[in-house]
């Protein structure tokens, strides 16, 4: 890319549009296509998809990583323990029966929700073009070679 001689900085292409992030959250919590909401996110359970199968949107760009666990964690928390706390105050079941009712609930809505995160959070990722979603210079940066001295 040339430099400009007088600012002596590489000029800056044109920005892209900004997209949505409202319709495009709703549409990865649908486990949708961000982009058109038709096509389908995952090819398996969380398995993204390269492309969506209707606008060929590229779709495993994403870096995920730990955060829809995480997220997904922290909602079946928010869910399980004031559930669990109210029951308790209210009836004060034996622990074995609150073991039956709240184990089995946290790994049903975990399961359940963990895609529903999952998609969300990559809908996100690319509303704000992050992890190579619309952005052409978002690859790895090399590790610098060592000055041979």
């Amino acid at each position: 890319m040339p430099i400009d001689v007088k600012t002596g900085t590489a000029p800056h292409p044109a920005e892209p549009a900004p997209r949505d992030w409202k319709p495009a959250l709703l549409n990865g919590a649908r486990m949708r296509c961000p982009h058109c909401g038709q096509g389908r996110m995952f090819n398996a359970y969380l398995k993204v998809n390269h492309a969506c199968p209707v606008c060929g949107e590229v779709l495993d760009l994403h870096k995920a990583d730990d955060a829809p666990p995480y997220f997904t964690i922290t909602i079946v928390a928010h869910i399980v323990v004031p559930a669990l706390l109210v029951v308790e105050q209210t009836w004060a079941p034996p622990e074995w029966l609150h073991a039956v009712i709240w184990l089995p609930l946290c790994l049903i809505l975990s399961l359940v929700l963990l895609p529903i995160v999952k998609g969300g959070l990559i809908a996100l990722q690319w509303a704000f073009r992050m992890h190579g979603f619309g952005v052409d210079d978002d690859e790895p940066v090399p590790e610098p070679k060592p000055d041979a001295a």
